[in-house]
C-alpha cells in the first residue's frame, strides 16, 4: 500500500541532500528516506537535516535501504556522476545510464507502486532509460525536465524588466541542456505580450535582449559549476515544487520530461514538454502551438537526444 506522506531520495549528494532539506522546510511529507551507496553519508545528511526539525515540522528523516521503496509515494532519483567543469550534461550519459539501470533494478525488487521522479542528468535521456528498464506506466515515471530552467527564465526576465517574477509567464522546453529553447511566442507579463511590456519598460532592442536572457538561462549551470563546483539549491527548489504539485493534486502545468509519441513530430524519446501533473503523476501532455522557428528548434533538440538514445 502506498504511503502518500513518504518520499525516498536515492542519492545523498549535493542535490539529494538539498532536496531533502527543502522538502523538510515545506513539510510536504511526514517521512523522508535517504538512500546512498555511501550509507554513512546518507546517515550524516539525515542527522544534520533532522536537527532542524524542532524549528520546522514534526517528521521522520532517516537513512535507509531499497526495501523502503515498497510503500513510498514518490521516489526521487538524484544519484549519478557529477557534472564536471567543461563537461556537458550529455557527456554524462554512459556513466549515468548504467547507474540508472542499477537503481531501477533494485526498485523493481520491491512492490513499489508510486511515482518515480528522475532528476539525475542528462535527465531526458535517463528518464527514457528509467521508463524502459522499469516497465512502469508512463504517468508514473517522468523527469524534472526544464522546471528549473523555466524558473531561471522567469528570474532573468524579472530582473531585466524590474517586475515580480510571479508576474512572468513563460516556459523553456526541449532538452534540459544546451539545445533547450524558450517559447517566446507565448511569453507574457501578467497577460501583456513580452515585446509590448518591454517597450512599456523602455526596452526596445528586443532581439538582443532575448538573446542575452536565453544564453544566460542556457549557460546558468556552467557558470555556477565554474564558480562553486555544482548546482543544487535551484534544482532542490524545483524538486520541492514538483512534489508539492503531486501531493496536493494541484493539476499544475509543468515542463517535465515525458515520453513522446508523435507530439511535435517526435517519438521514442523523452523531452521537457508542458504537462499537467497531479496526484497520479503526468495526467496529460500538451502540444503547444509553436511558431515555425520554435518548432524547428524543438525538432533539432529532439534529434540531438534521439541520436544519443539510439547508441544505448
Amino acid at each position: 500500500m502506498i504511503n502518500r506522506r513518504k518520499a525516498v531520495i536515492i542519492g545523498a549528494g549535493f542535490v539529494g541532500a538539498s532536496a531533502a532539506y527543502a522538502l523538510m522546510l515545506k513539510s510536504i511529507f511526514s517521512e523522508i528516506v535517504l538512500i546512498d551507496a555511501n550509507k554513512a553519508k546518507a546517515e550524516g545528511e539525515a542527522m544534520d537535516i533532522s536537527h532542524g526539525l524542532p524549528y520546522a515540522h514534526p517528521m521522520d528523516i532517516h537513512a535507509g535501504t531499497y526495501d523502503e521503496c515498497a510503500d513510498a509515494y514518490v521516489i526521487i532519483v538524484t544519484a549519478g556522476a557529477a557534472q564536471k567543469p567543461g563537461e556537458t550534461r550529455l557527456d554524462l550519459i554512459k556513466k549515468n545510464s548504467a547507474i540508472m539501470k542499477s537503481i531501477v533494478g533494485e526498485i523493481k525488487k520491491t512492490t513499489f507502486e508510486g511515482i518515480m521522479l528522475i532528476v539525475a542528468n542528462p535527465v531526458d535521456v535517463l528518464t527514457h532509460v528509467a521508463l524502459k528498464e522499469s516497465g512502469y506506466p508512463e504517468n508514473r515515471v517522468f523527469g524534472s525536465g526544464t522546471v528549473l530552467d523555466t524558473a531561471r527564465f522567469k528570474y532573468e526576465l524579472s530582473r531585466h524588466l524590474s517586475v515580480d517574477a510571479r508576474n512572468v509567464h513563460g516556459i523553456i522546453i526541449g532538452e534540459h541542456g544546451d539545445s533547450e529553447l524558450p517559447v517566446w511566442s507565448i511569453t507574457n507579463i501578467a497577460g501583456i505580450p513580452i515585446n509590448d511590456f518591454c517597450a512599456i519598460r523602455g526596452h526596445r532592442n528586443h532581439e538582443e535582449g532575448m538573446r542575452k536572457i536565453y544564453e544566460s538561462v542556457r549557460d546558468s549551470a556552467y557558470h555556477i559549476i565554474e564558480r562553486k563546483g555544482a548546482t543544487y539549491y535551484g534544482v532542490a527548489t524545483a524538486i520541492c515544487r514538483i512534489c508539492e504539485v503531486i501531493v496536493k493534486d494541484e493539476h499544475t502545468m509543468l515542463p517535465v520530461s515525458v515520453e513522446l509519441h508523435g507530439q511535435y513530430g517526435l517519438e521514442g524519446l523523452c523531452l521537457s514538454i508542458p504537462s499537467i501533473v497531479g496526484q497520479n503523476g503526468v495526467e496529460q501532455v500538451f502540444e503547444l502551438t509553436l511558431n515555425y522557428e520554435e518548432k524547428q528548434k524543438l525538432l533539432e533538440s529532439g534529434k540531438t537526444l534521439k541520436a544519443i538514445i539510439d547508441t544505448l
